[in-house]
């Protein structure tokens, strides 16, 4: 039985995603990152939070340049103005894009993930901001924007 190498294996990649919002929104930024959920208010130690960012993975296309579309929703309550929401989103946006860079595009690591023992480092995902919603709301009054990405990089196929 062949295995599939380790640059286009989609748990790799999705495991990779939430090890990147993870060390950067939530260790470093702590603010509750939760995937795959839309709007659903994640609880911190057993409280709803009033602002998040949700990951939803979307379409993947595997390849020697795979791709992949992700929607980054940044989503606040009891955010009458929108002030919170603001900031999040400005905040995730500084994950999103990197200034050093001579393109602008921030990367992501590519691990080979495992459930025990070290992950090693395949490559780097290029982000590309392709869209941003306007500020919206939904029925019980949680502000959302949607972020949608593209994610780029090279696969062994």
């Amino acid at each position: 039985m062949t295995t599939l190498d380790a640059t286009i294996r989609e748990s790799n990649v999705l495991d990779s995603i939430k090890k990147y919002f993870y060390d950067s929104i939530t260790t470093i930024e702590n603010t509750a990152v939760s995937y795959d959920k839309t709007l659903s208010t994640p609880k911190v130690q057993g409280i709803e939070t009033d602002k998040w960012v949700t990951i939803v993975p979307g379409d993947i296309v595997i390849g020697t340049l795979s791709q992949m579309t992700v929607s980054v929703i940044c989503c606040t309550k009891k955010d009458s103005e929108g002030f919170k929401l603001a900031q999040l989103r400005d905040k995730v946006m500084a994950y999103l894009i990197d200034t050093d860079k001579t393109d602008g595009r921030a990367r992501i690591s590519l691990y080979r993930s495992a459930s025990s023992g070290a992950w090693t480092k395949v490559g780097a995902m290029v982000v590309s901001v392709q869209s941003e919603t306007a500020r919206m709301e939904a029925d019980d009054n949680t502000k959302f924007k949607v972020i949608t990405i593209l994610l780029q990089w090279g696969g062994l196929c």
